[in-house]
């Protein structure tokens, strides 16, 4: 009787006990002015009055996901890997960009909003995205390099004038020689801009991977490495060194997504009908 008392009074309590209080993802669609809409994962036990305050990841989608259906945001990525059983302890914030090139600023803004509400560690802030993403991601940390703990890049480039400060965050940027959508040319872009700026690029990884296409950095977002190489970051560190990177093997991309859940997905309807057809 106690026991089920017990539950029972959690259940009434939910919103304000940190006890009780469970990671969640939540959408939020119109709720910072002159940004865009987001989902938020909160972390279990956060709350801003008892909790340790978390790292906050911010992830940035490609070209593909551009839209107003905030749905398309968990097609891949961290929001995804969350949802497939990947622990990432840390508040996870997940825009979706309506079309054109990322705006920092309006980053900043979703990020300013989230810190008013929830207890973040303002030293342990980070950014990763992928093709559009990649720019996105280049561009918030060159933008905001004061900010920006560490940041990873993936077959991406840059729009910001200025990418000198970028020699001021670990950053690790990655990028197939066989990218036929965002040719690695961009990614060689910006770290010729920060050589130019100083020569010695202290706090840059940059992987050239030979062979590797457009897909398939997609699934670094799975590996639990990259978010342990992320959170190894803060501003915090005495000159804000680099971590070591590890090599991204077959063998390490093929382990992406192990002992994670997938659920078999409807094929679109317009594929459907062409298989029909050429049966026919």
């Amino acid at each position: 009787m106690k026991y089920l008392f017990k539950i029972l009074l959690c259940l009434l309590i939910l919103p304000v006990s940190p006890v009780c209080y469970a990671q969640k993802i939540t959408a939020y669609i119109d709720s910072v002015p002159g940004s865009y809409n987001f989902w938020l994962y909160t972390p279990e036990n956060t709350l801003k009055e008892e909790a340790e305050p978390k790292p906050v990841v911010i992830f940035l989608h490609g070209a593909s996901i551009c839209g107003n259906n905030l749905e398309k945001v968990k097609s891949y990525g961290t929001i995804d890997a969350i949802e497939k059983g990947r622990n990432i302890d840390a508040y996870v914030i997940a825009p979706q960009n309506p079309g054109g090139t990322w705006n920092p600023d309006k980053i900043m803004r979703i990020f300013d909003w989230v810190s008013d509400r929830h207890n973040i560690d303002y030293d342990r802030v980070y950014v990763l995205g992928m093709s559009l993403g990649g720019f996105g991601t280049i561009d918030l940390a060159a933008a905001y390099p004061d900010f920006i703990a560490a940041a990873i890049a993936m077959c991406g480039g840059a729009t910001h004038p200025d990418l000198s400060a970028l020699n001021d965050v670990p950053l690790w940027i990655i990028h197939g020689t066989a990218d036929r959508a965002v040719s690695v040319t961009q990614s060689d872009k910006v770290v010729n801009a920060m050589k130019a700026a100083d020569n010695d690029t202290p706090r840059l990884i940059y992987d050239r991977v030979e062979g590797m296409n457009h897909s398939r950095p997609a699934r670094i977002f799975y590996l639990p490495e990259i978010y342990e190489w992320l959170f190894s970051h803060s501003l915090k560190d005495e000159n804000r060194e680099v971590a070591p990177s590890f090599d991204l093997t077959n063998e390490i991309m093929q382990s992406a997504y192990s002992g994670l859940k997938f659920t078999s997905r409807k094929q679109p309807a317009a594929r459907k009908k062409r298989k029909t057809a050429r049966k026919k």
